[in-house]
């Protein structure tokens, strides 16, 4: 998931140098949302480990 929103980050920084506004801005927000989603997602899971009390796996 990370490393999709990096991937569109990217996208909108060549977008942005080359003077593709739109895609550039289009980019940039998927990119966020999908940072936002990996933040969730790996918060969750962070919780869900400690209420366990399990270790992750090595």
């Amino acid at each position: 998931m990370l490393g999709w929103a990096l991937t569109f980050l990217v996208i909108a920084a060549i977008a942005g140098i080359l003077g593709f506004g739109g895609i550039a801005a289009v980019s940039a927000e998927i990119a966020q949302i999908l940072f936002v989603v990996f933040l969730v997602l790996f918060v969750v899971a962070a919780i869900a480990h400690a209420i366990r009390g399990r270790t992750p796996p090595v």
